[in-house]
């Protein structure tokens, strides 16, 4: 009796307290410094508007009052830093070829269009500007801009090489970086403690863990940014009746357990901004911000700007 007295006493007292520190994280944790908050993002520049990962695009989503600009890394055979979303070049310029095996000059431009990734039966058609962008023509073209660094490989020359420029143009303050890989997060961290780094896919796996034992509250997190995909939008990727009921339960399933306005609250109280990718119509959007994301990042960029003009969600500063 005395037994099923202590552990029911200390039970009870683990669960108040755990979801009291969930409520009130700041009276265990010193809450993170926030050099800058975004809501609207674009990714790779908004890649259902331009060309992604161009200089055009980001200058569009610039002008148009974005809170940040998404790329992707990659290195060239003469260390160049660019910024492109795949490592090879078949799909966004008909050649086949891995950028690392090349020199920059002989990139070849991106095609003339190219498809939407996260929009169904979508394609972007591209201007003049198809030439594929150094990370440096970004920092000088936007020195004020927030950037969202995904490194696409794990290559130390190509992390040391950003963490280069990214010191160089003194954006520490306006930088994100990392990659679902934790072993990339680790070196890019390692390389710059300075830089905010990304929360790794194995990284949330375990946030969830410890959410779900109530073990969240009293764990210091080194993470700034939580990014992750709103999975319910599957069903507007692919044909929900193509989908088998395996992949409808998975789907339902990630869902329930990813989107959770406790968890997102918790996170943004510890100065922990928390980011869903990648929506692209209003009802996504309107469920992200009721959810408590911080932001959220979409291909369209006029389509997100119309969306917050019109609930009088005014940009974040």
């Amino acid at each position: 009796m005395c037994a099923a007295v202590y552990v029911l006493s200390t039970v009870t007292g683990y669960v108040l307290t755990s979801a009291l520190l969930l409520k009130c994280p700041n009276l265990l944790h010193r809450r993170k410094r926030e050099t800058f908050l975004s809501r609207h993002i674009s990714h790779r520049g908004g890649a259902g508007e331009n060309l992604e990962n161009t200089m055009a695009a980001f200058k569009h989503a610039v002008d148009l009052g974005t809170d940040m600009l998404e790329l992707d890394c990659h290195l060239t055979k003469d260390e160049q830093v660019v910024v492109s979303h795949d490592a090879n070049l078949r799909r966004a310029t008909g050649i086949n070829a891995q950028i690392s095996d090349m020199a920059y000059a002989e990139l070849p431009p991106y095609l003339c269009k190219l498809g939407v990734t996260f929009q169904r039966e979508c394609f972007c058609e591209g201007g003049e500007d198809r030439r594929i962008p150094l990370l440096r023509d970004v920092f000088d073209a936007f020195p004020n801009t927030p950037v969202n660094i995904d490194i696409k490989v794990n290559n130390d020359t190509l992390i040391k090489k950003v963490s280069e420029l990214v010191v160089k143009y003194d954006r520490e303050h306006l930088t994100v970086w990392g990659n679902a890989s934790n072993q990339i997060v680790k070196k890019c961290y390692k390389e710059n403690p300075r830089i905010p780094v990304l929360f790794s896919f194995p990284r949330v796996l375990q946030l969830l863990g410890l959410f779900y034992t109530g073990l969240l509250p009293f764990v210091p997190l080194k993470e700034q940014f939580l990014e992750i995909p709103m999975p319910s939008i599957i069903t507007k990727l692919k044909d929900p009746d193509r989908l088998t009921r395996s992949q409808r339960f998975i789907t339902w399933l990630a869902d329930t357990l990813l989107m959770r306005k406790a968890l997102f609250q918790h996170l943004t109280a510890r100065g922990i901004q928390v980011y869903i990718w990648v929506l692209n119509d209003e009802d996504d959007f309107q469920r992200a911000f009721d959810l408590g994301a911080t932001g959220v990042m979409t291909d369209f960029p006029t389509r997100l700007k119309d969306f917050m003009d019109k609930n009088g969600m005014s940009k974040l500063q």
